[in-house]
C-alpha cells in the first residue's frame, strides 16, 4: 500500500507485518528480537562454537580454506538470488500470464460477484456459472452437508443447483468471495509452510473487519467484504509467483550442476537457505499493485471494487481515497496491529503510529475488537 510504504515511521512496522506472514522466526529477525527461550535453547550450541574456535585457531590453515568455501557460497548465492529476481520482474511484466496462468481465474468466477451486487440478482442467473466451476461445485456441496447447515441429519445434498437454492443469496455473498480466494491460494508455500495459512487467514478477518466497519458507516456491505477480501489477491499472486519461479531455477541450477559433475557448485547450492529476504521484497513491492491490476482484469461494471483496489496500491494520501478504500486500509491497520502484537513484535508507540496511519479511530478500534471477525456466520432459513 502506497501509504504505508511512503511513511518512514509506518513502512518498517508494516514490512514486519508482512514478515510475519512468511514466518514468526523471520519476523523476529526483521524486528531484531530475540527471545529468552532462543537464548537458553542455544547455551550448549554456545558452547559447542567456542570448542570450534579453538580447533579453528589451532589449524589457520583450515580456517583460510573455510574462508575460501563462504565466500564462493555467498558468490553463488548473490548469483542465483539475482537471477531469480530479474525473471519474477520479468513475470510480473506480464499481467495476463499471471492472471490466466499462475492464478488461472476462470471468468464464471468474477461473473458470478457481479451477478451478487445486482438488485435483480438471482440463483437461477448463478447456477450455470457456478456449475462451470467444478472446484466451486465442491465447496457448495460440501458446505450445506455440513452437520450445522443440514436440514435433516440423513439427507446428503449432491447438487450444485440445490446446494446454491440452500444457501441463499445472502449467503452467498459471503461465501462466492471466500471461496474463490481459498481457491487462488497457493498449493504450497513450501519452505514456508505456516505461510498459506496466515495469508489465508488475514485475508478473512480483513474482510471480515471491513464489513463490519462498513454496516457502521451505513456503506454496502458485500462491496466493502469482496474489495477487502480481493485486495489480499496481490500476495496469493506474488507468493504463488515467486515461489514457482525460486523452485524452478534452483531445481535447473542443481541439475545443470549435477549434470556438469560440478561438486563443488553442488554442494553450495545444496547449502543455500530459503529466500524469505527476497520474497518480503516483493510482496512489499508488488502486492497491492497486482491486487489491482487483477481486478481491473476482471472488469466489474456493477460491483465497485476496481477503483478501491486502485486507491490502496498508489494514493498516496488517505484523505483522497474511495470511502471504500480508506475502510479497508482501516482493517488492514488493526489486522496488522493485531498479528504484530499477538506475536509481541509491536511496542506502544509503534501501535499508535500504525492504527493512526489507518486513521483508526477509538471507536473502530472498539468495534472491531468486540466483533467476531474470525469467523464467517452464515444465516439459514
Amino acid at each position: 500500500m502506497q501509504i504505508f510504504e511512503d511513511s518512514k515511521l509506518v513502512a518498517p512496522i508494516y514490512s514486519r507485518a508482512l514478515s510475519l506472514a512468511i514466518s514468526k522466526d523471520f519476523a523476529e529477525k526483521q524486528s531484531g528480537k530475540i527471545t529468552l527461550a532462543k537464548h537458553q535453547g542455544s547455551e550448549q550450541l554456545n558452547r559447542r562454537r567456542e570448542l570450534l574456535a579453538v580447533e579453528e585457531e589451532a589449524n589457520k590453515n583450515k580456517i583460510i580454506q573455510a574462508h575460501g568455501q563462504e565466500h564462493f557460497r555467498n558468490q553463488v548465492m548473490r548469483q542465483f538470488f539475482s537471477q531469480v529476481n530479474a525473471q519474477v520482474d520479468k513475470d510480473f511484466d506480464h499481467k495476463e500470464n499471471l492472471y490466466m496462468n499462475v492464478l488461472k481465474i476462470e471468468d464464471a468466477a468474477p461473473s458470478i460477484m457481479e451477478i451478487l451486487a445486482l438488485k435483480a440478482a438471482s440463483i437461477n442467473r448463478i447456477t450455470p456459472l457456478a456449475k462451470a466451476l467444478p472446484w466451486l461445485c465442491t465447496e457448495l456441496i460440501n458446505l450445506v452437508n455440513k452437520p450445522q447447515y443440514r436440514k435433516r441429519a440423513d439427507v446428503q445434498v449432491t447438487e450444485p443447483s440445490l446446494a446454491l437454492s440452500y444457501i441463499g443469496l445472502d449467503n452467498l455473498k459471503l461465501v462466492m468471495p471466500t471461496f474463490m480466494l481459498k481457491h487462488w491460494l497457493p498449493s504450497s508455500t513450501a519452505p514456508f509452510p505456516l505461510m498459506k495459512r496466515k495469508l489465508w487467514n488475514d485475508s478473512l478477518s480483513i474482510a471480515l473487519a471491513a464489513k463490519v466497519l462498513a454496516k457502521e458507516q451505513g456503506l454496502d456491505e458485500f462491496t466493502a467484504f469482496t474489495a477487502a477480501m480481493l485486495s489480499n489477491l496481490g500476495l496469493l499472486a506474488v507468493t504463488r509467483g515467486f515461489l514457482n519461479t525460486y523452485g524452478e531455477l534452483y531445481n535447473k541450477e542443481l541439475r545443470e550442476a549435477y549434470e556438469n559433475k560440478d561438486k563443488k557448485l553442488h554442494d553450495a547450492l545444496v547449502g543455500l537457505d530459503a529466500a524469505p529476504e527476497l520474497l518480503l521484497e516483493q510482496l512489499v513491492k508488488r502486492s497491492s499493485k497486482v491486487a489491482a491490476d487483477m481486478v481491473e482484469l476482471m472488469r466489474f461494471d456493477r460491483l465497485q471494487i476496481t477503483e478501491p483496489l486502485f486507491d490502496l496500491a498508489y494514493a498516496v494520501n488517505i484523505q483522497h481515497m474511495s470511502p471504500i478504500a480508506k475502510l479497508i486500509t482501516k482493517a488492514k491497520s488493526y489486522i496488522a496491529f493485531r498479528s504484530l502484537a499477538k506475536a509481541d513484535l509491536i511496542n506502544t508507540d509503534e501501535a499508535k503510529i500504525l492504527l493512526s496511519a489507518g486513521q483508526l479511530t477509538t471507536k473502530d478500534i472498539a468495534l472491531l475488537k468486540k466483533s467476531d471477525i474470525d469467523h464467517i456466520k452464515l444465516i439459514f432459513n
